[in-house]
């Protein structure tokens, strides 16, 4: 039946019930074991297979973007990805989740009768603080990844968030999840601040550098950990034997989708060496693109920037106007303007022309914000390139399409976050570690105090064991012998 249908049949169901009952039935959850948890997102996987046109249609076009958004947009870069996301629980936490056993190899002597093992604990209750340009796919894979280690969540959606909220907690309660598993928040800013100090085990904020730093004051006093994935400013490098038409149409699709309000779109280019014909080509790729209206904020803060840039000998090419913006292009960029560390949500890019790899590396730097770059050219130089980038994530002649991977963990360094989000490294994020150490030796001379005696003996197996020269290692294993026969 479509979502539609199944929404109004399970009006009776609240959004919110209260954190004990989560924490209650997330107790229960946890016990049931991972094989259960996955067949239940199975279960919720088939049916996004089924009502998947009616939750892409729940994504309100006024969220930042959408309306330069189709349903076959939203389709696939958020509901197929959440899709394959869930089939990669699946298929993969099972490995994961699994308990790792320390290896016994060079264990120090003392210790030959002790095993190891580090374990995957659930967190116990999670709140996921979601973005407006992507409501459903960023905070829904977080949401399934919670699940799937056994953990409750609260899911506070972004002002408009709401529906596309709702609609997968339909998904995932008609599929047999416990409500009180997944509890569904207001939208405004208190109700994700009341959570916080109701107490909450971790939070995963998607979002701003701005509301990151407001959301760790909040979180300080309880010593809450946190994931963060943060805003962005990211580069594209445009390296000699680069792809000129690839390049260009990749450009075009950043500014172009999702009105350009996404955290890794390009906003600055380096054109590394000599390349006349980028730029015609990126002109001729952008000069159709619809207008996107701009919030008013958004109009302030680019006018500033453009200012400023004007002023440090910039040139700005603006299709449209600040009220309804096509592009901009700010060419003759420097490092020391603003509008080269700023995050904005804007089709804008600023055009930087620099000589060789570390002059790019170079101008890169400054810039606060690390979440992910783009490379675009020979594989071999692109790869060098990618292993000096101070970023959490690198494409090599792709994109922003690629990261919706569901393999492949995402992040960003200094002020685009840290933690990860995604991926294997995001479902481990969802848990906790333990460490199971178990002594199997009945004897009691560890217990013992030590006497001046033992002192001879431990300084020469010090020297036996981490000498640096066979000769003073072997010096010290005839000292070892020595005082083992004095010890009682």
């Amino acid at each position: 039946m479509p979502l539609s249908t199944q929404r109004k049949g399970m009006s009776s169901v609240p959004r919110v019930t209260s954190l004990g009952q989560a924490r209650t039935a997330q107790q229960i959850w946890a016990a049931k074991g991972l094989r259960q948890r996955l067949a239940l997102l199975r279960r919720a996987r088939h049916r996004l297979a089924e009502v998947g046109v009616d939750l892409a249609q729940s994504v309100a076009c006024e969220q930042p973007g959408a309306l330069h958004r189709s349903v076959a947009d939203t389709l696939v870069s958020e509901v197929l990805p959440l899709a394959e996301a869930c089939r990669f629980l699946e298929r993969e936490a099972s490995w994961i989740l699994a308990p790792q056993p320390i290896s016994s190899h060079h264990r120090p002597f003392w210790l030959r009768r002790v095993t190891a093992e580090t374990r995957r604990d659930p967190l116990g209750l999670v709140l996921i603080i979601a973005p407006a340009n992507y409501p459903l796919f960023l905070p829904g894979v977080q949401v399934l990844q919670a699940l799937a280690a056994g953990n409750a969540v609260l899911w506070k959606p972004a002002p408009g968030g709401m529906p596309p909220a709702e609609a997968l907690r339909d998904v995932l309660v008609g599929s047999g999840l416990d409500p009180a598993l997944l509890q569904i928040l207001d939208d405004s800013p208190d109700a994700g601040l009341d959570a916080i100090s109701s107490g909450v085990d971790k939070v995963f904020l998607t979002g701003s550098a701005a509301t990151g730093t407001a959301v760790l004051y909040q979180l300080a006093p309880h010593l809450t950990p946190a994931v963060m994935e943060l805003s962005g400013c990211d580069a594209v490098f445009v390296l000699p034997g680069a792809d000129v038409q690839r390049t260009a149409a990749a450009l075009a699709f950043g500014l172009r989708f999702n009105g350009s309000a996404t955290c890794m779109a390009p906003r600055r280019v380096f054109l590394v060496g000599d390349h006349p014909a980028v730029m015609p080509a990126l002109l001729g790729q952008i000069k159709s693109l619809p207008p996107v209206p701009l919030p008013v904020r958004t109009q302030v803060q680019l006018a500033e920037l453009f200012e400023d840039a004007h002023r440090l000998g910039g040139w700005i090419e603006m299709n449209g106007s600040l009220q309804e913006l096509r592009y901009a292009l700010v060419t003759g960029t420097t490092a020391q303007m603003r509008i080269a560390q700023a995050d904005v949500f804007a089709p804008v890019l600023s055009i930087f022309q620099v000589p060789d790899v570390d002059a790019a590396i170079a101008a890169h730097t400054p810039c606060p914000y690390a979440l992910t770059a783009a490379i675009f050219g020979p594989e071999r130089p692109a790869q060098a390139l990618a292993s000096r980038l101070p970023v959490g994530t690198v494409l090599v002649n792709d994109l922003i399409i690629s990261t919706a991977d569901p393999r492949v963990s995402f992040g960003g360094r200094r002020a685009s976050g840290f933690g990860s989000t995604r991926g294997r490294e995001g479902l481990l994020e969802m848990t906790t570690l333990k460490t199971i150490v178990t002594q199997r030796s009945r004897g009691l001379r560890a217990y013992r105090p030590t006497r001046s005696r033992h002192q001879p003996f431990f300084a020469a197996y010090l020297e036996a064991v981490h000498g640096g020269s066979w000769l003073a290692r072997l010096n010290g294993l005839r000292r070892l012998l020595r005082a083992a026969a004095r010890l009682d």
